[in-house]
């Protein structure tokens, strides 16, 4: 015959009406679920996506949660020694503890569609950044009083004894992590100051590239090479950060060579041609004409310098313009007869002249 009691004085009876307020609030929970599930899909809401995401949210812990709710009731109806009430009890505060923090994660999905649908409303992309962020944030404060709750029920301690342990602790860890924390405060002054938005295009330490992430601890970059570089946050807030996509125009700076038996009159025509080919050019701007001079005399040649300003600053519009412009100069020079320079050296041997050239 075997003995009804089964552990710590609960009978097998116990045990199964036990696991019965843990099992039908769970499956009572399920069904909840389900029908929040179904209410989501429901073509009334399909144009309330906040509601869609807050019974989504709502649907997840709710199973667990009505089992930790079942398991209280249940325990509440046995007979057990207080040494055992206690350990059963210290366990169900656990378990609580961990459903109502699972229950406040999930709705944590809910503020983080509230943030990204004002983010998207606002012009610069920065912002949009801080959705992740502050879904991180949330969640990770949820997380660390969850385990501080749980640390005061199993060690019985009031939070604050707790607290200065942990701020003790945390001093150590602090000295450990310096570059992480670093790095967070900045992202904060990234996050602050708004030096690019994701997709822009910066020059940075060295690299050359488009943001494609900022997060807690680094800033991703797509050079034009393709390479994919990782800048932390910490070093980041502290550089040269030269924002190319900014930029109202691209600046080019021409400098033409002639060859010094060039006659003046052939240099002044040089610099008409110049202005010719520039004047009302695409993508000039009134406020900013071309400006063209003969500038220099250099060691091999005489120097014209041209310079002028490409409205919008699209690279590959001001390439096509570039190109465009550089064929009809060298078309213009050669009818009019005027030679391009290139570097040259005079050799004297036994008082004969020689010219020797070399083209760089």
């Amino acid at each position: 015959m075997l003995n009804n009691e089964a552990i710590a004085g609960i009978s097998w009876g116990e045990i199964l009406v036990l696991l019965g307020w843990v099992i039908g609030p769970m499956l009572l929970g399920k069904v909840l679920q389900l029908i929040l599930a179904n209410l989501g899909k429901a073509k009334r809401f399909e144009n309330r996506p906040l509601i869609l995401v807050t019974l989504k949210a709502l649907g997840r812990p709710i199973p667990f949660l009505f089992s930790a709710i079942g398991l209280l009731c249940g325990l509440s109806g046995l007979e057990l020694s207080k040494s055992v009430y206690d350990i059963i009890h210290d366990g169900f505060d656990v378990i609580f503890t961990v459903a109502i923090a699972f229950f406040i994660y999930s709705l944590v999905d809910v503020v983080d569609f509230i943030i990204i649908h004002i983010t998207s409303k606002t012009e610069t992309k920065m912002d949009d950044l801080m959705a992740p962020v502050v879904r991180k944030s949330l969640r990770v404060i949820v997380v660390v009083l969850g385990l501080v709750q749980i640390a005061q029920i199993l060690s019985d301690k009031p939070i604050t004894t707790i607290l200065t342990g942990l701020g003790v602790g945390g001093l150590a860890v602090a000295l450990a992590a310096q570059e992480t924390i670093k790095n967070f405060f900045g992202s904060l002054v990234i996050f602050a100051d708004k030096p690019f938005e994701l997709g822009e295009r910066i020059k940075v330490g060295g690299h050359d590239g488009s943001i494609e992430e900022v997060g807690f601890r680094s800033t991703r970059i797509r050079t034009l090479d393709g390479h994919l570089v990782t800048v932390p946050n910490g070093e980041l807030a502290n550089m040269m950060i030269q924002n190319v996509s900014k930029r109202p125009f691209i600046k080019r700076v021409m400098n033409v060579t002639v060859t010094y038996d060039t006659s003046p009159e052939k240099v002044q025509e040089a610099i008409d041609i110049l202005k010719e080919l520039l004047e009302n050019h695409e993508g000039m701007k009134e406020d900013l004409p071309p400006r063209v001079f003969f500038s220099d005399f250099n060691d091999c040649s005489l120097n014209i310098i041209a310079i002028y300003w490409y409205h919008p600053p699209e690279y590959w519009k001001y390439m096509e313009h570039a190109n465009g412009l550089n064929m009809e100069l060298l078309k213009r020079y050669n009818e009019a007869g005027i030679e391009f320079a290139f570097p040259t050296q005079t050799l004297y041997v036994n008082g004969l002249e020689g010219t020797l050239n070399s083209q760089v």
